[in-house]
């Protein structure tokens, strides 16, 4: 049973992460529109829970793919804001040394393998990752983030395929947020029940609500507890949604989905819906959670502040990291 001790660590760990990731991605869209951010920028807001429930379960030693929708990713396994920022303004001290930009964030050293906007090679990587931990015995386990539109990806089928013949190590969570860009999965798919897929695989199938980190939380650590000890891949459906656009620039609503919808769904915003549950459980006051609030804000304006002031990667080495340098 979870002493109130331990209780009281988590659920201030899973708001702090969940406060970090929405006030980095405000920062960010206000950014964008400030003409701050060269490329494109697609933020992660309404979908903290997540990440931050998945990746709370993990170590440094497991390794996280992600998408095009990629900084709460990175911030939950453990990337400082400073280094999210600075690589979103092209700075030298960013995450990927300026030259990545939104979508190529990698910290290998944390077990962050990579962010990427091509639909579906996360699910191969990870599933990758799964079997050189099982060949090397390392006990880690490779997590894939994707979104409901690579389902329809065949790297979809390859890597749950080739996960549970082998009974990998892999966790597979699809943050199912309704709309691959501006397409409606339910009109991309006579099956829209994502976690009923798994069954063809004969592995577990998980539907959570992904605006409730709790439940995140508790189906990941499950799985990830099965995968640690040989027992194979899960996948997890987490329903959710982004309340801002697909990319920061493009229309929030309009022909694909209404003021209405939108409006609806910001009343299941992961974060007032979670600050609410640890109140209501006497774990922390509404006094604690406003000085998280604000120190995450303190960071974040420091971290801005750090990236606005880094320099711009040397022209000299434009071509460093492109090729393989010889010693």
């Amino acid at each position: 049973m979870t002493s109130t001790r331990n209780k009281f660590e988590l659920y201030q760990t899973l708001y702090r992460t969940m406060a970090m990731i929405r006030a980095v991605e405000e920062r960010l869209a206000r950014s964008f529109m400030a003409g701050l951010i060269h490329g494109a920028c697609h933020t992660y807001i309404g979908e903290e829970a997540i990440a931050t429930g998945v990746c709370a379960c993990l170590t440094e030693d497991d390794s996280i793919f992600s998408t095009h929708r990629g900084h709460g990713h990175a911030l939950a396994k453990g990337v400082p804001p400073n280094k999210i920022i600075a690589e979103l303004y092209g700075r030298e001290t960013g995450i990927s040394n300026g030259r990545g930009g939104s979508m190529h964030l990698f910290a290998p050293e944390i077990g962050l393998m990579g962010t990427s906007g091509i639909v579906g090679p996360c699910i191969l990587q990870a599933t990758g990752a799964g079997y050189s931990s099982k060949l090397m015995n390392t006990g880690a386990v490779g997590v894939a983030f994707f979104g409901d539109g690579a389902v329809g990806n065949g790297a979809f089928h390859e890597g749950l395929n080739l996960a549970a013949i082998f009974d990998l190590p892999v966790l597979f969570v699809c943050e199912n947020n309704l709309y691959a860009t501006e397409v409606p999965f339910s009109y991309a798919s006579r099956n829209t029940n994502i976690a009923s897929r798994a069954s063809n695989y004969g592995i577990p199938g998980i539907q959570v609500d992904g605006n409730d980190v709790l439940a995140v939380q508790a189906a990941s650590s499950e799985a990830i507890s099965r995968a640690r000890t040989g027992e194979g891949p899960t996948l997890i459906e987490a329903k959710t949604y982004r309340t801002r656009p697909h990319a920061e620039g493009m229309s929030p609503t309009g022909v694909y989905r209404s003021e209405k919808e939108l409006e609806m769904w910001k009343t299941k915003d992961p974060i007032p819906r979670f600050r609410d549950v640890i109140i209501s459980d006497r774990i922390m006051t509404e006094k604690d959670l406003d000085q998280i609030d604000a120190d995450v804000r303190s960071v974040v304006d420091t971290a801005d502040k750090e990236a606005s002031a880094s320099p711009w990667p040397d022209k000299k080495t434009v071509a460093k990291y492109v090729y393989k340098e010889s010693k």
